[in-house]
C-alpha cells in the first residue's frame, strides 16, 4: 500500500469498545452534574424557600396531617382495593367463562372502566347515582362512595391482572385435580385461584400504589372537615396561607407510603422472576 492509499484509510481511536463505552458514560456523568450545578446556581433558593419551606406551616399540619389526612387516605386505598379485588375476581372468572353473554359483559365493563378517566367515575358516584336512584344512600356515606368508585377502576385492570395470572397456572393442575373428583368449581377456588394470586402478587401491589394516589380525587365527592384526604388537606391549608408549603408536605406524606411500596414491588417481581429461572 502506498503513502497516500495509508492517508485515505480512516485511523482507528484504539479504544475497545468497553473503554468506548465507559467514555460515553463518563461524558453522561459530567454533562449531568453540570445541569445540576447550572440548576443550584440559577434557582433563587430564597424565594423557593419562602414558597415551599415554611416551618411554622410545617409546624401547624401536625398531627393532623398524619391522624387525620394520611389516615382517610389508606382507609379510602384499602376500601377500594378489598373493593376492586373481589370485582376483578368476579369479572375475571366471567371473563373465562365458556358462557358468552358473560364473557361479553366483562369485556365490555372491562373496556368502559379502563378507558374512562378516573375522577368521571367519582363524578358518577357522586351525581348521577343518586339522581337515577332519588333517596337511594350509599353505605358507609363518602367512605363508601370512595370505596365504589375506587373499586369500580381498580377492578377492571385486576380483572385482566387476575384473567393472566389464571391462564399462567398451568393446564396441568386442573386435570390433575379433576382426577382426583374435584368439580371444576372446586378446583378454581381451592388449586387454580390460589396459584394465580402467588404469580400476580406484584402487579396487584403496583395497583395499590395506584389508587393510593387516586384516592386524592375524593375531593370531587365534597367532604368534611373530618373526612378530608392527604390533597384536600394540603390544598385548604395551602389556600388558607397562601403558601405551597402544605402542598409539599402531602406530597412528601404520598412518597411516605409509595416509595416503601414501590420497594416492595420490586422486590416481589425480583423474587418471582428468580421462581421462573
Amino acid at each position: 500500500m502506498s503513502d497516500a492509499d495509508a492517508t485515505l484509510q480512516p485511523r482507528k481511536s484504539g479504544l475497545t469498545r468497553r473503554q468506548k463505552r465507559a467514555l460515553s458514560r463518563g461524558a453522561q456523568y459530567v454533562v449531568f452534574v453540570a445541569a445540576v450545578i447550572a440548576f443550584a446556581v440559577a434557582a433563587d433558593w430564597g424565594r423557593l424557600k419562602n414558597q415551599f419551606a415554611q416551618w411554622d406551616l410545617v409546624k401547624q399540619m401536625f398531627p393532623d396531617v398524619i391522624t387525620l389526612a394520611l389516615k382517610n387516605t389508606v382507609l379510602y386505598t384499602m376500601s377500594g382495593f378489598v373493593v376492586g379485588l373481589v370485582l376483578g375476581l368476579v369479572i375475571a372468572l366471567m371473563r373465562l367463562s365458556p358462557v358468552g353473554p358473560y364473557r361479553w359483559l366483562a369485556g365490555i365493563y372491562i373496556e368502559i372502566f379502563r378507558g374512562l378517566p378516573a375522577l368521571l367515575i367519582f363524578v358518577f358516584v357522586g351525581v348521577a347515582v343518586p339522581l337515577a336512584f332519588p333517596g337511594t344512600e350509599i353505605p358507609g356515606g363518602t367512605y363508601g362512595k370512595v370505596a365504589l368508585a375506587l373499586g369500580l377502576v381498580s377492578a377492571a385492570y385486576m380483572a385482566e391482572t387476575i384473567r393472566a395470572g389464571i391462564q399462567a397456572v398451568p393446564k396441568g393442575q386442573m386435570e390433575a385435580a379433576r382426577s382426583l373428583g374435584f368439580s371444576h368449581a372446586r378446583a378454581m377456588v381451592s388449586i387454580i385461584i390460589p396459584q394465580a394470586f402467588r404469580i400476580v402478587i406484584p402487579p396487584l401491589t403496583n395497583e395499590l400504589v395506584l389508587l393510593f394516589k387516586d384516592s386524592s380525587l375524593v375531593l370531587f365527592l365534597g367532604v368534611t372537615l373530618e373526612e378530608r384526604e392527604l390533597t384536600k388537606f394540603g390544598r385548604d391549608l395551602a389556600s388558607q396561607t397562601a403558601n405551597s408549603t402544605p402542598i409539599l408536605v402531602a406530597g412528601l406524606c404520598y412518597l411516605l407510603v409509595t416509595v416503601p411500596l414501590g420497594f416492595v414491588v420490586r422486590r416481589l417481581e425480583a423474587k418471582a422472576g428468580e421462581a421462573t429461572k
